[in-house]
C-alpha cells in the first residue's frame, strides 16, 4: 500500500466553513465578477489586520508588484534595485516596464537583502528608481536600514510580502513600511484566494489610481473611453469570499506554521550537518515554510530525493535571480550568500493540515538520509 502524500503547502480551509459562506453570498447576489461587496471588504478587513490605510485586491501578487511600479514611476530604462534571493515574480514585473533591474544579495542575519549591499549599489547607481525587497519565507528583512537608505536617497520602497502575511518586525506588519506594499494569495500561500493578491499603501491616492489601471483605465465617462493603457488586474468577488473567510483564521495558519517550524528544529537540531532558518529579536516569522541548509557532504537534492521516495514533497531554496538564465546578464551587487543559500537551502514540508506523524515521517528521511552518508 503506498504512503499517503504530505505536501509542501496545500490550501488549508477553514474547518468553520467561512469561505463557503462570502462565496454563497457572492452567488445568492449574482456578483460574480471583478467587483461587489466581498472585493470591497476584502480590501477594508486586510487593510485593518496590517494596519495600513488603503489596498487594492488584484489577481496576483505579481499584478501587484507591476501597479507598484507603475505608481512609482517606473518606466523605460529606468533602475530598479531586486532582491536576488527570490521568485521570479518578483522582478518579471521590471521588465514588463522596460526598466533595468540590478540584483542585490542577501545577508546570513536575515536570509534577505544586505543593507550593506544596497548601499554600495546606491553608489553605484544615484539615480535608482525604485527597490523592491522580498521578506522570504515569512523571514522579515532588516526593513528598518532599508527604508533610511531609501530616505536617504529619495527612493521608494516596495516591499514583497508574498511569503509574509501574519509576520512582524518590531511589531508591526512586514509590508507596511515602505510606500508600497504586496501580499499573495497563492494557493501555496498561508491564506489563499486559490490565485490573488493584493496591493497596499498608506497613499490612499496611488491606491485608487491603481485601481483605475487594474480595470483597463475605463475613464469616468458615458462610454468606454481610455486615455492611459489599462490592465485587467482585478480580484473575482467570488476568490475575494474565500479570502474574507481565510483571513479570519490568519493567526491559525501562523501559529501552526511556527509549531511545524520548531519541531523541526528541535528533532532535528542535534544534527551538526543542519543549520535553520536566522532567528533575530526584531522578528516574529510566519514561517510560511520551514527550511533548513546542510553543511557537510550530503546536499539537497539528496535529502529531497529520498523524500520523493516516501511519497514526501519538498524542493530547493529560491534559484537567486542573478542565476537565472534570463537575467544573468543584469547587475549584481554584493557576494555569494544568495547563492550559499541556494547550494545548501531546503524547504521542508509546511503544510498546516500536517499531523505529527507526518512530521516524524519527514524527520525520519533526513536522519537516515544523514545517517548512511555518515558511516
Amino acid at each position: 500500500m503506498s504512503k499517503s502524500r504530505i505536501f509542501l503547502s496545500t490550501p488549508h480551509m477553514s474547518e468553520e466553513g467561512y469561505e463557503q459562506f462570502y462565496v454563497k453570498d457572492a452567488f445568492d447576489k449574482n456578483w460574480i465578477a471583478p467587483l461587489g461587496e466581498n472585493v470591497d471588504e476584502f480590501e477594508n478587513e486586510l487593510a485593518k489586520r496590517v494596519g495600513i490605510k488603503s489596498a487594492a485586491a488584484l489577481s496576483s501578487g505579481t499584478a501587484a508588484i507591476h501597479l507598484a511600479l507603475m505608481a512609482a514611476g517606473v518606466g523605460e530604462n529606468d533602475v530598479v534595485f531586486c532582491q536576488s534571493l527570490t521568485f521570479s515574480a518578483t522582478a518579471n514585473p521590471i521588465i514588463y516596464q522596460n526598466a533595468t533591474p540590478v540584483f542585490i544579495d542577501s545577508d546570513e542575519e536575515t536570509w534577505n537583502m544586505c543593507p550593506k549591499a544596497l548601499k554600495e549599489a546606491f553608489e553605484k547607481y544615484p539615480n535608482v528608481k525604485a527597490v523592491i525587497v522580498v521578506h522570504l519565507y515569512g523571514l522579515s528583512a532588516n526593513i528598518a536600514e532599508i527604508k533610511a537608505l531609501c530616505e536617504e536617497y529619495d527612493v521608494t520602497l516596495i516591499e514583497d510580502a508574498a511569503e509574509s502575511l501574519g509576520s512582524l518586525y518590531k511589531g508591526q506588519q512586514t509590508g507596511t513600511f515602505g510606500d508600497y506594499g504586496v501580499f499573495s494569495f497563492n494557493g501555496n500561500k498561508i491564506i489563499t484566494t486559490s490565485g490573488g493578491g493584493m496591493l497596499v499603501s498608506n497613499d490612499e491616492e496611488k491606491i485608487n489610481k491603481s485601481r483605475f489601471w487594474a480595470t483597463q483605465s475605463r475613464d469616468n465617462a458615458r462610454y468606454y473611453q481610455h486615455s492611459e493603457i489599462g490592465y485587467n488586474y482585478r480580484l473575482s468577488n467570488v476568490l475575494a469570499g474565500i479570502g474574507r473567510g481565510q483571513l479570519k483564521v490568519l493567526d491559525q495558519r501562523v501559529k501552526k506554521k511556527n509549531e511545524i517550524y520548531q519541531f523541526y528544529k528541535e528533532d532535528l537540531s542535534q544534527i551538526e550537518d543542519i543549520g535553520f532558518m536566522p532567528e533575530n529579536d526584531f522578528d516574529k516569522p510566519n514561517y510560511w515554510l520551514s527550511c533548513i541548509t546542510l553543511k557537510g557532504e550530503v546536499k539537497p537534492l539528496d535529502i529531497i530525493e529520498a523524500l520523493e521516495e516516501e511519497n514526501i514533497e519538498a524542493r530547493h531554496i529560491w534559484k537567486p535571480m542573478h542565476l537565472q538564465p534570463f537575467f544573468e546578464n543584469f547587475d549584481y551587487i554584493g557576494g555569494n550568500v544568495a547563492e550559499k543559500l541556494f547550494e545548501s537551502g531546503i524547504c521542508l514540508p509546511s503544510d498546516t493540515k500536517m499531523k505529527e506523524e507526518d512530521l516524524e515521517r519527514v524527520v525520519k528521511v533526513i536522519k537516515n538520509v544523514l545517517r548512511k552518508r555518515n558511516n
